[in-house]
């Protein structure tokens, strides 16, 4: 038997922490002492030890502990609680990563403020493209909003063109629109080039992007969610030129590896 302090050392927890699960009936002591109130564990008892915390970083208070512990919950139903908080915590980490991306790109924006380049926008005319796409609402045009859109609208776009024997025959090009709704939420397409026409059954949007006779275009280099100061790069030149914006820039993807970093991105935004 172990004491104590043996215990504890070995189950990575403190004695405070035994003393306090003994109170509380969560982990009695194999044995103690009646004289000197000394406590006593076994190694087997580090198996409950393992279930006490690893349900404790689960979320469950104690007093649900216990419940669960009198239940005897299987090791493979507490793995497949651990399994899933696991997930949890890692959209968690996600999400933590994209919000701090985001705050990076608004501080380039500010410290950029007043000398930003614009010597790397170039107006050209687009043609005309034939796509398939997917669509779906986000709640702003913030790369916040967007991100969580776009991407699974992009995994399904592709998944039902390999279903449907469709190879995509150019670049993937984003473009967005106001919803009806008129309290700031967009409409993003998700859309990739095709020469493949509309036909029945085919469980994706196949149309014609119009041509834009001029556009202020723009290469964005990195990940979509640091995107904010290459766009404003862009609103600057328009703004200090005296042109004006006709709508939202359509996003064309030139290079998209399994490094974000190293994506490529051409701005189309059209010109009045």
């Amino acid at each position: 038997m172990f004491t104590i302090g043996d215990f504890a050392r070995h189950g990575r927890v403190s004695a405070r922490m035994l003393r306090h699960y003994d109170t509380i009936g969560l982990l009695r002591p194999a044995r103690t002492d009646p004289f000197t109130g000394y406590r006593r564990y076994t190694a087997a008892q580090l198996a409950v030890l393992n279930r006490v915390i690893a349900l404790k970083d689960l979320g469950f208070t104690l007093q649900q502990i216990r419940r669960i512990l009198d239940d005897r919950v299987s090791t493979e139903e507490l793995r497949g609680m651990l399994v899933l908080r696991r997930a949890e915590l890692e959209e968690t980490m996600a999400a933590a990563a994209a919000g701090l991306a985001q705050v990076e790109a608004r501080l380039r924006s500010i410290e950029s403020e007043g000398h930003m380049p614009t010597d790397d926008v170039v107006v050209k005319s687009v043609p005309a493209v034939r796509v398939a796409e997917l669509a779906a609402t986000a709640a702003s045009f913030g790369p916040e909003d967007v991100g969580p859109v776009i991407e699974p609208l992009y995994q399904e776009l592709f998944r039902r063109l390999k279903a449907a024997g469709i190879a995509p025959s150019g670049p993937g090009i984003a473009y967005y629109e106001d919803a009806s709704e008129g309290d700031g939420s967009i409409v993003v397409h998700a859309a990739v080039t095709v020469s493949q026409g509309p036909r029945p059954g085919l469980d994706v949007r196949i149309t014609e992007l119009p041509a834009v006779e001029r556009a202020a275009t723009i290469v964005h280099r990195g990940p979509m969610s640091a995107v904010v100061p290459t766009a404003q790069t862009l609103a600057h030149w328009i703004d200090t030129g005296g042109r004006r914006s006709a709508g939202y820039a359509r996003e064309v993807t030139l290079a998209c590896p399994a490094d974000r970093e190293q994506w490529v991105t051409e701005l189309q935004e059209p010109l009045v």
